[in-house]
């Protein structure tokens, strides 16, 4: 049974992600308000995934998750960042602390769930499968090959990064920052066309099955299984 560590002061937050969690699956909660209590728990329990607010008494977040990186007990536990801080920049400081993941209040708690599920797949031990499949698509990562349909389409070290960063969120929005951060190691709120570029060719290489990767305008890209 996957546990989870939910970490925030406001009671009707916990609760609002407790509920849609136990209905989403059988999870062993944890829940912490204060950055100290999360730490506390987080080497004791050693959760499977954290939800971490990044305004929180006694230890604000962004502490709480630099002492956990630093801790042997608890660095490789997955983060799913969670603040009521909207703005871009923000979001992209948290990324660059290296956080799994970044939800932003108010969110939608179906939009949470479904990220916290595929965080699970990614981190669990399944996950280091060398083959990732999704519909018609089967990566690789060992070899950087993708087999579409059963048949082998050749694709760039960048374009297999990307699609395989899209597809390892099926359905997820992912902002054309998040994107250039994890593809690229960009870290900068810089303007480039190198994202769209290389999404136009993956569609042209991927023919028919293209539409998977779908334009979320004015915000990134997602994948959807055809």
């Amino acid at each position: 049974m996957p546990s989870i560590l939910i970490v925030d002061d406001e009671e009707d937050i916990r609760e609002l992600i407790a509920v849609n969690l136990k209905r989403e699956e059988n999870y062993k909660l944890l829940e912490a308000v204060t950055g100290l209590e999360a730490l506390l728990l987080a080497r004791n329990a050693r959760p499977d995934l954290i939800i971490l607010d990044l305004m929180l008494p006694e230890m604000d977040g962004v502490k709480v998750y630099q002492t956990l990186r630093e801790d042997p007990r608890t660095k490789n536990i997955p983060v799913i960042m969670l603040t009521a801080r909207g703005r871009l920049e923000e979001k992209i400081a948290g990324l660059e602390l290296g956080a799994d993941d970044y939800m932003t209040k108010p969110f939608s708690p179906k939009e949470l769930m479904l990220r916290v599920r595929n965080l699970l797949r990614r981190t669990n031990p399944n996950a280091g499968m060398a083959v990732v499949e999704a519909g018609a698509f089967s990566l690789d990562k060992n070899a950087l090959k993708l087999l579409l349909d059963g048949e082998a389409i050749e694709l760039t070290a960048t374009e297999f990064k990307l699609l395989l960063s899209l597809i390892e969120s099926p359905g997820i929005t992912q902002e054309r920052a998040e994107l250039l951060k994890k593809v690229w190691g960009y870290n900068d709120l810089i303007q480039t066309r190198t994202l769209d570029t290389h999404i136009k060719r993956l569609r042209e290489k991927l023919g028919a099955h293209g539409n998977a990767i779908e334009t979320v305008r004015g915000v990134g890209y997602r994948f959807f299984e055809d």
